[in-house]
């Protein structure tokens, strides 16, 4: 990992404004940030504009790198899978628009286990992928979300098997530590799809005793081993972003500029 693929998940720090997040981030030495959607909305709900949201960026010479465009409807009613395909493909043009190139999704599941539950994930990821591409974005499927794709492994098969080029997944620690993940389904070909990572730690508990979010803590304060993980995903030719994504009481209570501050040092012991 290098300072040029630093970037921070501006849900780390969601509970302040974008409009404060944005200059906190430059502050802390961040150069490029991943939107969560909802917390650019809020500010386009008062009143603004995304061309508005990109001066802001430019003013502070941060790089939009892409953001999280909500989930993947697999199953279920045609007109609710329908929706949520529009969603999706006017998330990945907002993204686009702000000079993003990756999109976090996930998807649901079946109500009732039968067949082969990963063939309508695998149709339905492929079609939103086709959407997201028509913007250039690739989009990224995050294990740990559906109740059937629960593993690296798993997520790397539904991307594969889609067989579009933009189509893609997200490695996160902290789903990695909470799921039957394995160090070993870090291959070449699985590592081969991973288009995007997030960084954070994990409290020292069993991961079937933790929650993937609210036990997440600064890299460096958990009992990951980052640096090895790490290690494996360029050892097999990952060279993308690496985000760091907390979703941290203690963070989201600070000064946005004091908690950025923390996060980009954390980033800097992974260099």
């Amino acid at each position: 990992m290098n300072r040029e693929q630093i970037a921070i998940n501006s849900v780390s720090t969601v509970r302040a404004k974008l409009e404060d997040c944005l200059p906190a981030y430059a502050e802390a030495g961040f150069a490029n940030v991943e939107l969560t959607l909802d917390h650019a909305k809020a500010f386009l709900d008062a009143g603004h504009d995304l061309a508005d949201v990109r001066r802001m960026l430019d003013d502070n010479r941060l790089r939009c790198i892409g953001g999280f465009g909500g989930a993947i409807r697999c199953f279920g009613p045609a007109d609710q899978i329908a929706q949520s395909r529009d969603q999706l493909r006017r998330a990945a043009e907002m993204l686009a628009e702000l000079g993003g190139t990756i999109m976090v999704t996930g998807t649901d599941g079946p109500a009732e286990p039968g067949g082969d539950p990963l063939g309508p994930i695998v149709d339905g990821f492929g079609e939103a992928a086709d959407a997201a591409g028509e913007f250039g974005v690739t989009l990224c499927l995050e294990f740990n979300w559906s109740p059937i794709v629960k593993s690296i492994r798993t997520a790397a098969d539904v991307a594969r098997r889609s067989g579009r080029p933009n189509a893609g997944v997200l490695f996160d620690p902290a789903h990695y530590h909470c799921t039957p993940s394995k160090f070993e389904q870090l291959t070449a070909e699985n590592v081969r799809v991973i288009r995007h990572v997030h960084v954070d730690d994990m409290q020292d508990k069993p991961g079937e005793l933790s929650n993937c979010n609210s036990d997440r803590v600064l890299p460096g304060q958990g009992c990951l081993d980052l640096p090895a993980l790490f290690a494996r995903l360029e050892e097999h030719g990952y060279a993308g972003y690496y985000s760091i994504e907390l979703f941290n009481e203690q963070l989201w209570s600070m000064p946005v500029r004091d908690a950025a501050k923390l996060m980009y040092q954390s980033m800097l012991t992974l260099l």
